[in-house]
Order: structure tokens, then sequence, then C-alpha cells
């Protein structure tokens, strides 16, 4: 069997999505960073991004994450976000019409979240 890490994709409200994976990728405040089994131990801040998932199965997972940490030791690897929405959870319609709304009001925030759940539900 091939390595893999434990992976725990967390938001404020629920658990959105928990499994094994051979690597994932998050957007942190250093940058964007890939995490393999074997990693060195890391601790950082989550930048509003998509995270992508390679599952061990073959698949991939892509989330809308909005704020947060990540943390990694021991094979073990934890996204705890604020607010995080799997792409397949997304309405990309709904997301557009807010992005539109958001640049209509000069809400550079909404306009953020909203340009980060088109972004996720592109990379699925």
């Amino acid at each position: 069997m091939a390595a893999e890490l434990h992976v725990e994709l967390v938001a404020a409200d629920r658990s959105v999505w928990s499994g094994g994976a051979t690597l994932v990728i998050a957007r942190t405040t250093s940058g964007d960073i890939g995490v393999m089994p074997g990693h060195q131990p890391l601790l950082g801040v989550l930048e509003s991004g998509p995270v992508t998932i390679r599952t061990s199965e073959g698949g991939t997972v892509v989330a809308a994450v909005h704020g947060g940490f990540i943390t990694f030791a021991d094979d073990k690897l934890s996204l705890l976000a604020e607010i995080a929405e799997l792409a397949d959870e997304i309405d990309p319609q709904r997301a557009e019409r807010a992005l539109e709304r958001a640049k209509a009001e000069s809400d550079a925030a909404a306009e953020r979240r909203a340009d980060v759940r088109l972004r996720a539900v592109a990379v699925r």
C-alpha cells in the first residue's frame, strides 16, 4: 500500500471531509503548500482559496476554504476552517450571482468569498 496521510477538513459548523490522501494543496499566508506523507510538521494560517485533496483511491476532492489553520504531524493533516464547502455543494450560478452582487456593492470580502467558490468549482 502506498504511503498516505489522514486528512480532516473541518469547518466551524461541521466536519466537511475525512479520509486518506496522498497529497493536499492549500493556500497559506506564506503561499501555496503541498503536503504529502512524511512532510515535516507544520502549523500555518489558511488564506481563502481552494483546497485540493488527492485521495488514496485516486480521486480528487476540492473545497472552497475561507480562513482557518492547517496543522500536520505524524501523517495527520488537519484543516480547521472558518468556512468550508465542497466544490460539489456549490451552485456555480448562485456563486456567479453573488460575485456580481459583491462587485456592484463594492464588497471586497464578499467578492473574495464568491471568487474562491467559483475557483473551487472550476478545479473540480
